[in-house]
């Protein structure tokens, strides 16, 4: 987003102040203001003398606070629209979205979304800020990050202005801070928050809040916050599922105007599983190789590509991958895989899937059986048995091996 100037910000602000205050008092006490600079999320003005400053004061630095909050650090590519609903957070968008339509007038408050990084707890959390302010013009909704409150805290401390501090954020009728949890162990900064807290929920104030744990796991964090954090909704966001990460990239191209093969999305999301960034980060970098070395996406392209993205982390393929790359080869439908038959090209196949997620994940027999049908550790290592022993007898089957291992490896 491009960076906002002073000028532009001031400007904003007064066409908001003008149809709030009387022409005269506009034209004598802010037509005069100059706009200095932005630094830190910090507008500096500058006023013609004390006396002018002390009147401003005293009359008007409700209305200034107010309309420069307009500027609520919101990103407005974070939006519902941009956001892909599936199981792994339907609740906390659910939520989100109720919020938006009526904040503080939900069961709601506070709201607090958590969950591991890269889930897309800041993208909701500016989404319920962007929809409110679409929805309700007149309130004043921020979005600051708790490092920038406690920063802010500090300062106020330094400055002898923590009562200014203590006003500007009770003046919020939606505040949303992420990351709540580097909170911890800082005890002035909780006992602060505590009094802004009590003080917005007490006028039906919407608080929105992110964590990366659920409130009962957060260690130095005072008891009568994580009491208040529990009056409302606690809305965790998971690991998205197979069908929402190719949803999300698919989404993804789209808004960005490309054709990419259904092949490599595919890839894509079945090779990358922990979170919606790292999800998104591997896209960006696929279509900047396609687009630096003028090279065709194509899926040997995303492979390469994959094997530098994630060194360490996407080395391993994942279960789903292996299974769908088995599942292509023998022309069979994944859910018959999983399924209880016992047909014998189907049993071979799920018994090759669980020989290659033995040998290419770190994951457990028992979650290799979970994967492919439920079935028991003793069932995986029967199946490994086997195959192997196929290998060693059946020169065809020995081939079958050898060309999936090409195909799933990543390194091809």
């Amino acid at each position: 987003m491009k960076e906002k100037t002073a000028e532009t910000v001031w400007k904003n602000c007064l066409r908001v102040i003008q149809d709030n205050v009387s022409p005269q008092n506009f034209a004598t006490w802010f037509e005069p203001i100059k706009a200095i600079k932005i630094q830190d999320n910090v507008l500096n003005i500058q006023v013609p003398s004390q006396f002018f400053y002390e009147w401003l004061e005293e009359h008007y630095i409700t209305i200034i606070k107010k309309v420069i909050l307009k500027e609520s650090q919101l990103n407005p590519n974070y939006c519902f629209d941009n956001f892909v609903e599936g199981d792994c957070n339907r609740l906390a968008r659910s939520a989100g979205y109720a919020v938006s339509q009526k904040p503080g007038g939900t069961a709601f408050n506070p709201l607090l979304l958590y969950g591991g990084v890269g889930l897309g707890k800041t993208h909701l959390a500016q989404a319920i800020g962007i929809d409110i302010k679409k929805n309700f013009p007149n309130k004043t909704v921020l979005y600051v990050q708790s490092e920038k409150f406690i920063a802010q805290f500090i300062d106020s401390i330094k400055n002898n202005n923590q009562n200014d501090f203590v006003h500007f954020y009770q003046m919020i009728d939606t505040l949303i801070i992420d990351d709540i949890q580097y909170l911890a162990g800082k005890e002035k900064t909780q006992d602060v928050f505590f009094h802004i807290f009590n003080h917005l929920h007490q006028l039906g104030k919407q608080i929105i809040l992110t964590a990366d744990r659920a409130p009962v796991e957060m260690q130095g964090i005072e008891q009568r916050l994580l009491s208040r954090f529990k009056w409302g909704l606690s809305a965790d966001l998971q690991t998205p599922g197979l069908e929402t990460r190719i949803a999300i990239l698919e989404k993804k191209v789209y808004n960005e105007g490309i054709q990419l093969p259904k092949e490599v999305c595919e890839y894509l999301a079945y090779s990358i599983t922990s979170n919606v960034r790292e999800l998104e980060g591997a896209l960006i970098s696929l279509l900047a190789q396609s687009s630096l070395n003028k090279k065709t996406i194509t899926l040997e392209l995303a492979k390469q590509m994959i094997d530098k993205f994630v060194k360490s982390t996407a080395r391993e393929v994942s279960i789903d991958y292996i299974q769908k790359v088995v599942c292509d080869y023998f022309d069979l439908n994944i859910d018959l895989m999983k399924s209880k038959t016992r047909k014998r090209e189907v049993v071979q196949a799920r018994q090759i899937a669980m020989y290659f997620a033995k040998c290419m994940t770190k994951s457990s027999l028992a979650t290799i059986g979970m994967h492919c049908g439920g079935k028991d550790h003793a069932t995986v290592l029967h199946a490994c048995r086997t195959v192997n022993n196929l290998m060693d007898t059946d020169k065809r089957f020995k081939a079958y091996i050898e060309e999936l291992d090409k195909k799933i490896s990543i390194n091809n």
